[in-house]
């Protein structure tokens, strides 16, 4: 199945189940409190009746978590080496995930314009991703039973400002200005994706392709991350984690390329979908 957040033209949003080309309402205020509800009272909330038209609407953020966007750093080779080439340093890779988080003010949606700002950041750069939504609170989850709390999988674009990353010496401000975090189109349920360790990643700016991997090549794998993450910390219903990105993105290059004002960003995740931007800066 396909869960979208939805609003229509009058300003309303609500969560949805997709179905061709129309949606199928669901009556929770939003999707995460959907999330959060038991499997059977799940199938209770969706509403087969009054279907609603997919073109006559604007998808959003398919879920808003209650608190920051937990991610994650460093966590495909190949990037780790680009960044550690591009610093002028010797690599060397974590023995345990390396977690960072986004402020929720920075979610956007899918084919949302990105208003972004020249006078905080001229290096505004792009990371594709596998999304996880987390399907249940939990706590100290074993490894080997993680992908159970899973709900779902969506694309996510981790777009930094690599200036006020580098400057402050850690993650959180150059990850958290506003529309920095576009998340969707949708949430797309395990039985769908398939094996979530399995999955081509790829990011286009322009239509030209920048980035292209699997998700085979994380160093720690999905169910790895759940745990340790899960480790003394709760974990709720709704939470997003972003799972890290592949090699190519724009610090790395020679010569850097950053986003520029009116460039379409592509991150296209296989079985998921593509999550498509619109970049301005001013």
């Amino acid at each position: 199945m396909r869960f979208v957040t939805y609003r229509t033209a009058d300003g309303r949003t609500a969560p949805g189940v997709l179905d061709g080309d129309s949606i199928a309402p669901i009556s929770t205020p939003t999707m995460r409190e959907y999330i959060a509800l038991a499997p059977p009272e799940r199938i209770a909330r969706q509403r087969a009746a009054e279907l609603v038209a997919l073109d006559a609407v604007t998808l959003e953020s398919p879920v808003r978590p209650a608190r920051n966007v937990f991610c994650v750093g460093r966590n495909y080779l190949e990037h780790a080496k680009e960044g550690a080439r591009a610093a002028g340093r010797e690599l060397k890779l974590p023995r345990a995930p390396v977690f960072f988080t986004k402020a929720p003010t920075a979610i956007a949606g899918p084919d949302a314009t990105l208003h972004l700002q020249a006078r905080h950041s001229s290096e505004y750069d792009f990371e594709a991703e596998l999304a996880i939504v987390i399907g249940a609170n939990c706590k100290d989850v074993p490894e080997a039973e993680a992908l159970h709390v899973v709900f779902g999988y969506t694309g996510l674009n981790d777009v930094t400002a690599r200036d006020l990353q580098r400057e402050r010496g850690q993650w959180f401000k150059g990850k958290s200005l506003d529309d920095s975090c576009p998340i969707g189109p949708w949430i797309v349920t395990p039985d769908e994706v398939g094996d979530a360790q399995s999955l081509e990643i790829i990011f286009r700016r322009n239509g030209e392709e920048k980035q292209r991997d699997t998700t085979a090549h994380m160093i720690f794998s999905i169910p790895r991350l759940i745990a340790e993450l899960s480790k003394g910390m709760t974990l709720l219903a709704g939470d997003v984690i972003a799972t890290g990105t592949p090699a190519g993105v724009g610090f790395a290059r020679t010569p850097p390329d950053f986003l520029a004002d009116g460039d379409i960003l592509e991150v296209e995740i296989e079985n998921v979908g593509i999550l498509r931007n619109t970049v301005a800066i001013a």
